[in-house]
């Protein structure tokens, strides 16, 4: 769809803080001047964005992440909000106009509907200085209807829209091994790695290196390369858009 496209994914352990999931505004401020950053310099981005429901804890008075549906959903329409808002108010400061789409897995599930989704995304990426922000719409989505986490989200709209990488960021510096806490700069073969899976989730992350490691063998099948690098220094994806830079790079699959 767009030529040298990037998609982008942070966390909700990268976008709140760990203490009580409320939005860390420094870390978004951070981000946001990274990502304006490549836009400056002609890059197309589509930015996946966690921390609607993480964002929204704190209206409801919760010490974390809640366990049932109705107030999961609760929280996300109260964080969604707040979420938007304050990308809103950060990326206008460099002339960027920020796009929000939500989805659930049901847009992706026909020929029909995902089509509809990729003219969309068609035509914000059209246009320079505007960034779609997708994010699941949790406040509405159930089960059956849920990518799971934004993961697989990120590489199932990567595929959709043609991407040439996807950037996933988490709390760490990419894929590190069990046994040195060496980071692992460059994989081959996906199936080889499953074993460094850690169970890293945290009070308010969906995630893991788990699913991370799911949605990166969607992406390389899918022949995008993919990268696991750390969301707290977001002056890193300069370099690693320009091949370089610290994360785990997984070379996209040829031949399947």
């Amino acid at each position: 769809m767009t030529s040298n496209l990037t998609v982008i994914k942070a966390g909700t352990g990268v976008l709140t803080k760990s203490a009580d999931g409320t939005l860390d505004r420094a870390a978004l401020v951070h981000l946001v001047s990274a990502i304006a950053g490549l836009i400056n310099v002609g890059h197309r981005c589509l930015f996946v964005s966690s921390g609607a429901v993480g964002s929204g804890v704190s209206a409801f008075g919760l010490a974390e992440y809640p366990q049932d549906t109705t107030t999961r959903q609760a929280c996300a329409a109260v964080g969604q909000a707040r979420l938007m808002q304050t990308y809103s108010s950060l990326f206008s400061n460099f002339d960027v106009t920020d796009a929000q789409v939500l989805l659930t897995a049901g847009d992706l599930g026909t020929p029909e509907r995902a089509g509809y989704v990729s003219s969309t995304l068609g035509r914000l990426l059209s246009e320079p200085r505007i960034l779609p922000i997708i994010n699941e719409n949790d406040s509405v989505a159930v089960e059956e209807l849920k990518f799971g986490d934004n993961d697989m989200l990120s590489v199932r709209v990567a595929k959709l829209a043609g991407a040439t990488r996807v950037i996933l960021l988490t709390s760490v510096d990419g894929l590190l091994d069990p046994d040195t806490d060496v980071l692992i700069s460059e994989v081959t073969d996906i199936d080889k790695v499953f074993r460094h899976v850690r169970a890293d989730k945290g009070r308010f992350s969906m995630g893991g290196m788990a699913s991370k490691l799911a949605a990166v063998k969607f992406a390389v099948d899918a022949g995008i390369e993919t990268h696991i690098a750390h969301g707290r220094h977001p002056e890193r994806l300069a370099g690693i858009v320009a091949g370089k830079g610290i994360s785990t790079r997984f070379h996209a699959a040829t031949g399947r």
